[in-house]
């Protein structure tokens, strides 16, 4: 391995150790000593390469029991995308808008290939949920929760974690700027028939009219948050 110079380059080959070894999260690590001599570095280089790299969850620090893979989450991902926006927001910029025509562009290009083919207990999964829409939209407005599991459910056919993951950070990134913005205006009964004809389209096996519902519901959520930009 070239010798290091910075901290970045102890990280550099902290990361190029574990594609080489082929680790998986939860595998050990080497020793700080171990890895000292193996990249020529001094301690203190080492540990603040394992801080930097366990910030970002490439590494896990246990103490009394050594450093190990870590979790690879998206999570700092998320925090980063939720920081830039609520900067942005605060700044009076379209912050939340921009998030949200990133998620748009992502699901309407996934949504037709859901719709090659959804296996009955996804699509049962996702009717009872728009089953549950209807309900919350009686007494006045569809739950966040809700919602957010049935954009995860409609995905699940791929079967990519990675996948989950990311739209799992959009919504989270999401949820921390849109507590300022109101968009109490939105038709429950609106957002549950969008869903269903989501659902529907996926059902028939028809991907363009799925990607056509999607955008109609990106439409709708889009023009709330243009109002809140500008208004």
């Amino acid at each position: 391995m070239t010798r290091p110079t910075t901290a970045q380059d102890t990280q550099r080959l902290l990361k190029e150790l574990i594609l080489e070894r082929r680790l998986a999260p939860g595998d050990p690590l080497p020793t700080e000593t171990e890895l000292m001599e193996l990249f020529g570095v001094g301690r203190v280089s080492v540990r603040e390469a394992l801080k930097a790299l366990q910030a970002v969850n490439v590494v896990e620090i246990r103490r009394g029991h050594g450093t190990f893979v870590g979790s690879l989450s998206l999570a700092p991902f998320a925090e980063g995308l939720a920081f830039r926006a609520a900067v942005r927001h605060g700044r009076g910029e379209p912050g939340l808008l921009e998030l949200m025509k990133v998620r748009e562009a992502l699901e309407t290009g996934l949504v037709g290939a859901v719709a090659a083919g959804v296996p009955a207990e996804d699509l049962g999964v996702l009717r009872a949920l728009v089953t549950e829409m209807q309900s919350e939209a009686a007494v006045g407005r569809v739950a966040r929760a809700t919602d957010r599991a049935f954009h995860l459910a409609l995905y699940a056919a791929l079967d990519s974690h990675l996948l989950s993951e990311v739209l799992d950070a959009f919504w989270a990134a999401m949820d921390r700027v849109r507590e300022d913005l109101d968009d109490g205006h939105q038709d429950a009964e609106v957002t549950c028939a969008q869903h269903r004809e989501i659902v529907d389209a996926v059902a028939a096996g028809d991907g363009d009219r799925a990607v056509r519902a999607m955008r109609t519901h990106f439409d709708g959520i889009r023009s709330r948050l243009e109002a809140g930009v500008t208004g």
